[in-house]
């Protein structure tokens, strides 16, 4: 199929689901515990004052690697698998990237090192707009090779005529990051303190940094939340590179960095919210558009976890559904709450399980690519 995506609900053709194999660890630097920060940081009802481990309970300083028990590490495989099968059941055809080879255990560039991840969240570093494929500036350090995974399916659309287009990669410095959204938000409580960044020989100052799914597609409509100069910046190379081609509208520090976990775009006219204060930030057009309050999981539908499990996600994690049509949506089994939510609003519930959101950072929109919709530029905001 030739690539063809430029929103999140037309019939869905052709989507990268996620790898988790050879998953081994965390690695607690800077870029890490930046883009974490909110989770990491902030409202803990189980663990005494906080949901997260506390950043100053990390030994030392600078990286430290976090493993990751293989238990969880093999059922998220599993559920990975049921995904995959799930969308072709509905007759969605599955591409997969490559796996992260069991030897390889860091990245390296001339200016740090950190532990490797797999292309397990592969909407976070390519955004799909149209007949283009994008590989974002990274925000995390292990993850810096992360699109090279992804290149056989790139290939394969290159070839059948897509743009592919790789915006500038940073030199991830401590130097690079701007640390203001965390030393001022107080969202859900104090602010943990971020360590000081340490100079380089390689400092270049504030760089661009951007993943995908700060991005919300609209047809020809583009929302990107900016929340640091590292997105804005990133967001100045957008909307130059398409000029012409789609209108990028900036919100605000609407999440530390990735949309998905605040509003998703379920149908036209049509919004899944965390709250109704999300609508307050959104532009004027959208203002107008249904919203659909996710509830609050009511019921204990999260595994428990040992103390020294590192988890990425707020109890919200599940309202990263996945849509396959504009009245089909996938939706986590354990979430009773939001599926007899979304039935009243007449879509159709497709129930796949996914256990250990809160490890690894994903929902079913964070671990997909959706490369081919039926869907074109549409203008929805008029």
């Amino acid at each position: 199929m030739q690539l063809n995506s430029f929103d999140e609900w037309s019939p869905l053709r052709e989507v990268v689901v996620g790898s988790a194999r050879n998953y081994v660890s965390h690695s607690r630097e800077l870029s890490f515990d930046l883009f974490f920060h909110d989770n990491i940081a902030h409202d803990n009802p189980s663990r005494s004052e906080w949901y997260y481990p506390r950043l100053s309970a990390r030994s030392g300083s600078g990286a430290g690697r976090v493993p990751i028990k293989q238990r969880y590490v093999e059922e998220l495989n599993e559920d990975l698998e049921g995904i995959a099968e799930t969308l072709r059941s509905l007759s969605v055809n599955v591409l997969r990237p490559m796996d992260v080879d069991a030897d390889t255990a860091e990245v390296r560039t001339p200016a740090w090192a950190a532990s490797v991840v797999p292309p397990l969240n592969v909407r976070d570093n390519t955004l799909i707009v149209g007949d283009e494929i994008i590989e974002t500036a990274p925000m995390i350090r292990s993850r810096y090779f992360e699109t090279q995974l992804l290149k056989p399916v790139f290939q394969e659309y290159f070839r059948r005529g897509a743009r592919w287009t790789v915006m500038p990669r940073p030199m991830m410095t401590d130097a690079s990051f701007d640390l203001s959204y965390v030393r001022s938000s107080t969202a859900g409580g104090p602010t943990e303190p971020i360590d000081d960044p340490q100079p380089s020989a390689y400092d270049v100052g504030f760089e661009m940094m951007f993943d995908g799914a700060q991005c919300l597609r609209l047809g020809r409509d583009i929302v990107a939340n900016i929340s640091t100069a590292n997105h804005a910046l990133a967001c100045d190379w957008l909307e130059r590179h398409l000029e012409g081609r789609f209108r990028v509208h900036r919100v605000h520090q609407l999440s530390d960095s990735h949309i998905d976990s605040m509003v998703l775009a379920l149908r036209p006219g049509t919004l899944l919210v965390r709250s109704r204060e999300v609508a307050e930030k959104l532009p004027e057009p959208l203002r107008g558009w249904d919203m659909i309050v996710a509830p609050a999981p009511e019921s204990n539908n999260f595994p428990a976890y040992e103390d020294d499990d590192l988890v990425l996600t707020s109890p919200f994690i599940d309202l990263n559904v996945l849509s396959t049509a504009p009245d089909t949506v996938l939706v986590n089994d354990a979430c009773p709450e939001l599926m007899r939510t979304l039935e009243k609003h007449s879509f159709t519930v497709v129930p796949v399980r996914h256990r250990h959101r809160r490890l690894f950072g994903g929902g079913f929109h964070c671990f997909t690519l959706d490369t081919v919709r039926d869907g074109g530029p549409e203008d929805y905001l008029g």
